[in-house]
């Protein structure tokens, strides 16, 4: 704390104090002359107001420090305060009966002096802090008649807290709350008037001059926060949000909360309820191993897996420096979780059998893939050895040192696969999928789309192009793609695994598909850029291997309900399981070879959905 506010802090303490002592002799005397009907106090009566005085003192203070009346700020003072006041008040009160029973019998003290006493002191240690706060608001009032007229939309329990603070702040004039509930229209809170419904955002906000927007819903669903920004982006008027209620700590709600609006609250779809009992059960106690664990979705798997207690994590990356880096985050987030972070390749048999048998996992999600689907159509051969037969290799290490949960993280881009990138998650999918049949290990698959915010993905690539000044670029108008956020689909890969009986692929609800030129049109927006004036957006044409939309069924595949509302089951073909696996050994050798033409030929003969 700076030395100089702690030194302002201390001496306001000791100005409440001497402030509080000082009345304690006055409250007394006032009793005495009221007693006696503001005449002079009989001097029969004197000598027990001066044993008063000197006995309420030392007890009275000390009930004022024990019921915390110097914690809070004058300025700020509440109804707490008075709760504390009174608490003093009267167990002083009562100390002082039972001290000058025992030491005077009460002799030459008026009885109502009991009475009066409690109530005077509570009204002059309420009313003088009353007073200083109504002074401090007022002159705050008028000091910051020039802050920002700010509008707050949202009149509960947020908006309420909100506005309070507002009121401390030099930088800010709120004018006006909106709110959709019209019981509190025409009404005010903290003397700003609730001005009107939501739908009038945009009318409301130019009547008063608005000049920012304070958006205080921490529970808005999706639908109210985009038509909240849209009316925002209209009236162009700066604007920003409480997080979420899982965001706030505590319930506390000041300017210091707000933050920028960003695509992840546009895009992002409400979670339903994980089934947390089910998700211990598998986890909680358990050895887990994470491949990938320094990617996307890998890192936030440790994370998530963390916070469960499992008895050891494995955390298992080729790159040294996301290994370091996921690494450094658990172990500053979880000192107490038992962590190994081991530096290996899936493509590497004897580095993986090392990993089995020196640390004998209950649990391994596999989510080390290549992903990039230009860079694989550039470099065919390191997808296939990466994506097909490094699954193939923590795979079969699963089985014989008796894993007892394989949870493979696949791709919507498996479906109808048009590039190696899909291709090769797709022959990923079937091999776990039959490999189920013949082992003891319950091997399961989670498919999904594009996760807001992933190395690599569109929504960091924006941003980047945004804030060096455009254009934006997007290959076809007409794309469209899948989202959900990273933690929403670590939450359902760990209840697919709970779920999973073995043999299933999982497919997570990827709600409604995007169109990626609106997509980049919001970025902008949230960015307080106007499109075509500050920043244009320009299309590219589609790059190899790339769909228009993205599939989550193929052709012959049903989806079935599950017992979660967002994850269904897709009824997948099999294979002959002798087959697939000389495939994947000529696979392995045209991969290794570098032939490609060979290697997409016997893809085409596993997948034969595969369009290239």
């Amino acid at each position: 704390m700076n030395a100089k506010l702690l030194k302002i802090i201390i001496l306001n303490r000791w100005s409440a104090l001497i402030h509080d002592f000082l009345w304690i002799p006055c409250v007394l005397i006032l009793s005495y002359w009221i007693r006696f009907n503001f005449e002079s106090i009989p001097e029969t009566h004197r000598p027990s107001l001066l044993w008063l005085i000197l006995l309420a003192i030392p007890l009275q203070a000390a009930l004022f420090w024990r019921f915390g009346l110097y914690r809070g700020l004058w300025r700020f003072a509440s109804i707490p305060d008075l709760v504390r006041i009174v608490k003093a008040a009267c167990m002083g009160t009562l100390l002082l009966v039972t001290c000058s029973a025992i030491t005077t019998r009460l002799d030459g003290v008026p009885r109502s002096i009991f009475v009066l006493y409690p109530l005077l002191l509570i009204t002059g240690l309420s009313l003088s802090r009353i007073s200083y706060r109504w002074y401090k608001d007022r002159r705050l009032t008028i000091r910051t008649a020039s802050g920002q007229r700010t509008i707050i939309v949202g009149a509960g329990r947020a908006g309420e807290m909100l506005v309070r603070d507002l009121k401390y702040r030099e930088d800010y004039q709120p004018v006006a709350l909106i709110d959709d509930n019209e019981k509190l229209h025409n009404r005010e809170i903290h003397g700003v008037p609730v001005a009107g419904s939501i739908e009038k955002l945009g009318e409301i906000a130019r009547s008063l001059n608005g000049e920012l927007i304070l958006i205080a819903i921490p529970s808005a669903n999706k639908m109210l926060l985009r038509q909240i920004v849209d009316q925002c982006a209209l009236i162009n008027i700066p604007y920003k949000i409480l997080p979420s209620v899982s965001e706030i700590a505590e319930g506390q709600v000041n300017v210091e909360k707000l933050r920028h609006v960003t695509v992840e609250d546009l895009l992002g779809r409400e979670v339903v309820d994980m089934d947390k009992r089910a998700i211990a059960a598998y986890l909680a106690g358990k050895v887990i191993v994470v491949t990938g664990a320094g990617g996307s979705i890998g890192s936030e798997l440790c994370r998530q897996l963390s916070a469960l207690q499992p008895e050891r994590l494995i955390i298992f990356e080729n790159s040294e420096f996301n290994l370091y880096t996921i690494d450094s985050e658990l172990r500053g987030s979880f000192p107490e979780l038992s962590i190994d972070s081991v530096l290996g390749d899936v493509k590497d048999i004897d580095r993986i059998n090392w990993v089995f048998a020196t640390f004998s996992p209950d649990v391994v999600f596999h989510a080390a893939a290549y992903k990039h689907v230009p860079m694989l159509e550039a470099n065919p051969a390191e997808g296939v050895r990466n994506n097909v037969l490094g699954t193939k290799v923590v795979a079969d290490a699963a089985d014989r040192y008796k894993v007892k949960y394989f949870v493979f993280i696949s791709t919507d881009k498996a479906v109808n696969p048009t590039n190696i990138m899909g291709a090769t998650k797709r022959i990923a999918e079937l091999y776990c999928q039959n490999f189920n049949k013949f082992s003891e290990t319950r091997f399961i698959t989670t498919r999904f789309g594009n996760v807001l915010g992933s190395a690599g993905s569109v929504v960091p690539l924006f941003q980047k192009q945004i804030d060096k000044g455009g254009p934006v670029t997007v290959t076809h108008p007409q794309i469209t793609r899948y989202f959900m956020t990273i933690p929403e689909a670590v939450m359902l890969i760990l209840q697919a695994g709970a779920m999973g009986e073995g043999g299933e692929i999982f497919v997570l609800d990827m709600g409604k598909p995007v169109l990626i030129s609106d997509l980049a049109k919001q970025m902008i927006q949230l960015s307080g850029l106007v499109v075509g004036e500050d920043i244009d957006i320009i299309f590219t044409g589609l790059r190899p291997g790339e769909k228009l939309f993205e599939e989550l069924l193929h052709d012959g595949e049903t989806l079935q309900d599950t017992a979660h509302g967002k994850l269904f089951l897709a009824s997948s073909r099999q294979v002959e399981w002798s087959l697939l696996k000389e495939q994947i050994e000529a696979l392995r050798s045209a991969a290794c070879s570098r032939d490609v033409e060979k290697m997409t030929s016997i893809i085409h003969e596993i997948v034969p959905e595969f369009r290239r």
